[in-house]
């Protein structure tokens, strides 16, 4: 099990004042958008630029995790890709989030804030990005090792991959919304994991989480919103290999297993299309 404890987390970065800014960052309490969860497709472009975006910076900091590196070194370097792609953070300042990215080693379900802890051998971390431009949200999130890890966390890791991988597939006009759980519930049983159910997929686009909810367990015949072709939003599993409650940390952000077990997530955006879907947040770097 698990004894992840909090470091000590530094100042938030700096976002050049030209950079386009969210609505929230303007105001007290939740986002305020009011937009249509169907897309046109000029909207839908802008968020494949933005979650291009989002998924590169998933990609550049993937390539800098090693034994002995922080958290806080990888919200850099995150960072400075973001904004050098014109780019805003998403997280930063989001609700109070104090830094550009979220970084869940371990037994950390999500949210977990970037600090000065270094990697160690055998820890799995989860890298999850939002990027913000020309006025819309693209968010996706990837499982990377550290060093070498145990076969366990392995398996954990590629099965909660192929559960995303199962459920993007899932997606067609006309289906449900509940079919993509009963999709990633089915699978994981298979291998005994747990699914975690208070953290769910979202609409997004214009709002960084709109109210459309998108669970990863068989919920039926709850949520049962019929997907449309222009519909955009996040599947997200996060598998557990033991209890799916949870517990959360005392700086209100970082969710823990209440059994410390290890956890694993993998996350897209993705559009409804006529035959099925479209990931919109795929690197190229």
């Amino acid at each position: 099990m698990g004894d992840l404890k909090p470091g000590r987390v530094s100042p938030k970065l700096k976002v050049p004042a030209e950079i386009e800014r969210p609505e929230y960052l303007f105001h007290d309490g939740p986002e305020v958008v009011t937009a249509a969860e169907i897309k046109t497709p000029q909207t839908i472009e802008r968020i494949a630029r933005a979650g291009e975006i989002a998924a590169n910076a998933v990609a550049l900091v993937g390539r800098a995790i090693k034994p002995g590196v922080t958290t806080d070194e990888l919200d850099r370097l995150a960072h400075e890709y973001l904004i050098s792609e014109g780019a805003y953070p998403s997280c930063l300042d989001y609700m109070g989030f104090p830094k550009s990215i979220c970084t869940s080693i371990n037994e950390v379900i999500c949210h977990g804030i970037p600090d000065d802890r270094p990697l160690e051998e055998g820890d799995i971390i989860n890298i999850d990005i939002t990027a913000y431009k020309d006025g819309v949200h693209g968010d996706t999130c990837a499982m990377f090792t550290v060093g070498e890890v145990d076969e366990e966390s392995q398996k954990l890791i590629d099965v909660t991959r192929k559960s995303l991988e199962r459920a993007i597939k899932a997606v067609k006009p006309g289906r449900e919304l509940n079919v993509i759980g009963r999709v990633i519930e089915s699978y994981a049983k298979r291998f005994q994991y747990g699914v975690v159910r208070d953290y769910t997929g979202h609409g997004v686009g214009e709002a960084f989480h709109s109210g459309l909810i998108v669970p990863h367990y068989d919920c039926a015949p709850n949520y049962d919103t019929v997907m449309e072709e222009g519909m955009v939003f996040t599947i997200e599993p996060m598998l557990t290999l033991g209890t799916v409650e949870w517990e959360q940390w005392d700086d209100d952000w970082t969710v823990v297993t209440a059994d410390r077990g290890r956890t694993a997530q993998f996350e897209h955006t993705i559009a409804v299309t006529a035959d099925g879907a479209r990931i919109l947040t795929l690197p190229t770097i």
